[in-house]
This record gives C-alpha cells, structure tokens and sequence, in this order.
C-alpha cells in the first residue's frame, strides 16, 4: 500500500515489534539511536531544516534501520492517517523521520465524522489539524472543544434531554478538552469526563501518562485512577502478543502472562516504564502505584471499543477492588 488508516495502537505495535526484534539481534542501541535520529530530523523539519551533521545522521540511520521498517510496512506507504485516539507527539515525529507521515484527525460521530484533520501540506505533528471548510471550533471557557457545522448532527433520537445537554446554542459540546493555537490548529488533551480531581484538587488528564506508559512493549492497556483519592495511580495490562518475544531478548525463559503479572523482572521493567511517564508530568500528577491485571481488555470482554478506546466506567465498575488495594490508609504506596 501506499496509504494506510490505523488506530494509534497499530503504529504502537509496529514500533514495539521493530524494537523488539532488535533486541533479539543484540541490535537494541542502533535502534534507539536510529529511532532518536528519525524523531530529532522530524522535529528540526518544523524549526528551518535540518543542519548537515543531522541529515548525514540521518542517512546513515536509513540505511541501517529505517528502511527495513518501510520495508516491513510494504516498502511504498508514504501517507497514514490515524484516528480514535491520540497517537502521540513522540510516535508522530519518528515516523515521519521514517517517511511514513501520519495524517492525526479528529471528530465524532456527532459530527458525521471529521472535524478537524491535518493535511500534507499543512501538518503540525501533535496536533488533530485545522478545521474542515465549514466547519466552526471554538474552546469554552473550561476548555471544552465546541463545535459547529452543516456536519453537526440535530439532536439524540427520541431523547431531547441529552439533545439539550450537548448543545450551547448552535455549538455542539464535544466532551472534549483542548486549545487552538496561534495558527488555528486544534490539540487535544483529554476527554471532558476523564479529568480525574485528587482529593487535594489537582486536576490530571490521564492521557498522557497512559499513553507514555503504553509505549513499552510489555504493556497493553494502562487506566490512570486517583479520582476522590491522595495520589494517582494505574491499572496495566500485559500485551500477550509482545511478552515472549521480550522475555527471549532479556534472556528470559518463557512465562504465561499470569506468572509474569508477578515476575520481579517484569516488575522491575514496568517500575521503570512509569518512572519515564512520570518525567513528563509534576509530582502530584505522577503515577505512584500501579495494579498489574491477569487480563487484558478487549472489545470482546466489553473494555474496549472497536477503535481501541478503553471503556474507562466500565473498567473503573469491575475493578473497583482492584483500585481501592492501591490506597492503603496509609498513604501512597510504592509500586506494586
């Protein structure tokens, strides 16, 4: 293919896969380095091109990494697009440093889909883009995206109260919390309903944080919590599909994922997984206990939707016990 549409957790997947081949060849290092070459080439694209010593670099990491991925991919895809969920500035950058740009859009089906999307030659790695032609976006003073538009859908069958509730005037209230900046581009950082509030009031949109843990190959899914509660903390599942491959490239012999959930080396990998999402984030937004669960969450068990989204009530409803053992009444517990 020369295009592709994908949900973030497939350029993920192919991310961890790549990395974990390379390290099952003892090539883990060229790979990283490659990796930070391609986001750091990306990156200088936006802020007057790359300097000479960054374009040899990058060559040199084509030729040793980056083309193997384009040719795992097909060897021909140049465009992607990908929506559902954010997919992150982080893999944003890599693979456009790789060749591959990904197009991120955003709407809903409220909006008869898109509403914003970023196009070839107007694109702005982390954010959702500008608006469609026809299309209205303004913030409301919480920050929710409001949105307007022949697109816009009239109301809920049959239900005028949540007709009533979704709309200020002609604006339709997206559940969304963002911003526009400076040249009108729409970025997202959370949903509305998401925003967890401590107990000592700080308010945290979970998504980044479970989206830089989710980046490590062991993990899955990972649900922040800490709603009404002293300190943030996180449920993680494992990816089953990833954890044999990670096993042999750390020399491990093999574990089913019950057995690994307690693994002190798998622990000890997850321990640091959350230490690198917490350095994007202050001390009282940072992750200071996690649950590791025997499953994973699936369209088919009713956590996920079809685009890969986690049912977060429903996670929060069946795992309530699971969260409550997070919070001793003693206060923050270290990861466990």
């Amino acid at each position: 293919p020369t295009f592709v549409l994908a949900v973030p957790r497939v350029f993920e997947k192919v991310y961890n896969s790549a990395e974990q081949k390379a390290t099952a060849g003892g090539k883990v290092k060229i790979f990283h380095w490659a990796a930070r070459v391609a986001i750091s080439y990306s990156r200088a694209l936006d802020s007057g091109g790359p300097d000479l010593r960054l374009r040899l670099a990058h060559v040199l990491a084509d030729r040793l990494v980056l083309r193997k991925l384009r040719a795992a991919l097909g060897g021909r895809v140049r465009w992607a697009i990908s929506g559902g969920a954010p997919l992150g500035e982080r893999l944003g950058h890599f693979y456009r440093g790789l060749g591959l740009t990904v197009l991120e859009g955003y709407g809903l089906t409220e909006t008869t889909a898109p509403a914003a999307v970023n196009v070839p030659e107007l694109t702005k790695i982390g954010t959702v883009g500008l608006p469609l032609p026809g299309t209205a976006v303004r913030i409301d003073a919480d920050g929710e995206v409001l949105i307007s538009g022949v697109h816009v859908f009239r109301g809920y069958h049959n239900n005028p109260e949540a007709t009533a509730e979704s709309f200020s005037g002609e604006w339709f209230r997206s559940g969304d919390i963002g911003h526009l900046d400076d040249d009108g581009y729409l970025r997202l950082t959370g949903r509305k309903k998401e925003i967890i509030v401590t107990a000592g009031g700080k308010n945290v949109a979970p998504a980044q944080l479970e989206d830089r843990v989710r980046a490590h190959p062991l993990v899955s899914q990972c649900v922040v919590v800490g709603d009404d509660r002293p300190f943030i903390a996180a449920l993680i599942t494992l990816d089953a599909e990833m954890l044999p491959s990670w096993l042999t490239a750390h020399g491990r012999g093999p574990l089913t994922v019950d057995e690994a959930t307690t693994d002190p080396g798998v622990r000890a990998a997850l321990d640091r997984a959350v230490s690198r999402a917490n350095e994007a984030v202050s001390r009282a937004e940072s992750i200071r206990a996690y649950a590791v669960l025997r499953g994973d969450f699936t369209v088919a068990n009713g956590y996920l939707t079809p685009t890969m989204k986690v049912i977060r009530g429903a996670v929060l409803k069946d795992f309530a016990e699971a969260i409550d053992g997070l919070y001793p009444r003693s206060g923050p517990s270290s990861t466990s």
